[in-house]
């Protein structure tokens, strides 16, 4: 456990104005966002489009780091260079996705799930090392529903988080620990806010257990946000008010950084919300680590077509710098001025 690369990579995932791109989406994930935009869903067609993203100029002054696929952390961009040698020599930190997805938790209702991957977890952080990788991202997911999620569900996600962590700090890759509450439902703001301070109280507390040290760990939080289907939808104020109550509530205060997750949000909701808190500040450096909120347009305006791939370029090089401005909370201010 390399102490100081630990906290130079923290450090730098969550440098000022700057966040992470998550481009770490599974063939299956994949293949429904190419299919919207009438693209085949090839390993070449995924290599040219992480291209298109990692390349596009004067990103690195906004994306601070990249999480990345096993396929991708393996392939080389158009030039012959590795994607993490790339990264890395751009000023960009390459991140893994090593969870192996969800399954169901036995003796649960299906909606309640727990995240594979512990097995010869060991073994991979140190060929992800070796193949550049300095910081990794888990996965949990809890749904809130009629009765759930239930207490075993939350500490067993919140186990897996720590089992997880503590494997990376040991391979000195520093963690990324995303406890997803879905935004899916007809709940309520207040009942998420009640599910996600459950959910970080116990995960953090499972990562004491296991000796995590959370000075060199990275939070990867989802907002607290009303249900998808319910019907108040709460506003922009609201929600960064008990977003940030609920983690002075339960993070740490020697935490690098927080990096939030979109989850659904429509690309300015995302972009607003990360910009309202950060306008009341909080204990850490709160910024973003989006996929769809970052790719969306950018997808769309590629569509698989060369020609495209400037325009494309441009459109993503738009959406960071909004985040960009967001996680220094002048992204609301910037837009008054036009």
């Amino acid at each position: 456990m390399d102490k100081a690369l630990l906290s130079k990579t923290a450090a730098a995932m969550v440098a000022p104005g700057k966040g992470i791109l998550a481009a770490d989406e599974s063939a299956g994930t994949c293949e429904k966002r190419f299919q919207s935009v009438n693209v085949d869903c090839t390993e070449e067609n995924r290599r040219t489009y992480r291209g298109l993203l990692f390349t596009t100029p004067g990103v690195n002054q906004q994306i601070s780091g990249v999480i990345l696929h096993d396929e991708t952390l393996r392939q080389s961009g158009n030039d012959g260079a590795a994607f993490p040698a790339y990264l890395a020599k751009n000023g960009m930190v390459p991140g893994i996705k090593v969870d192996k997805g969800v399954v169901n938790i036995p003796l649960l209702p299906s909606a309640e799930k727990v995240t594979e991957g512990l097995d010869g977890l060991d073994k991979r952080m140190a060929e992800y090392f070796k193949l550049g990788a300095r910081f990794a991202k888990w996965r949990a997911v809890i749904t809130i529903g009629e009765g759930i999620p239930s207490h075993t569900c939350i500490y067993a996600n919140a186990h897996a988080l720590a089992r997880y962590a503590a494997s990376c700090q040991a391979a000195s890759i520093v963690p990324m620990i995303e406890p997803e509450v879905l935004l899916d439902g007809d709940h309520t703001i207040e009942r998420c806010e009640e599910v996600t301070e459950a959910t970080l109280r116990a995960t953090f507390a499972a990562l004491a257990a296991y000796n995590v040290s959370t000075e060199h760990t990275i939070l990867k939080a989802s907002m607290v946000v009303s249900g998808n289907k319910c019907s108040r939808q709460a506003g922009v104020a609201e929600v960064a008010e008990r977003t940030l109550r609920v983690l002075k509530r339960t993070v740490p205060a020697s935490l690098p950084g927080v990096v939030f997750l979109s989850g659904g949000q429509t690309d300015l909701d995302a972009t607003a919300h990360l910009d309202a808190m950060n306008r009341i500040g909080a204990p850490w450096p709160l910024t973003f680590s989006y996929s769809r909120a970052l790719q969306n347009t950018a997808l769309k305006t590629w569509s698989g077509k060369a020609a495209n791939y400037a325009a494309a370029q441009k459109a993503f090089a738009h959406r960071a710098r909004m985040n960009g401005l967001a996680a220094q909370g002048k992204w609301k201010s910037e837009l008054e001025k036009q």
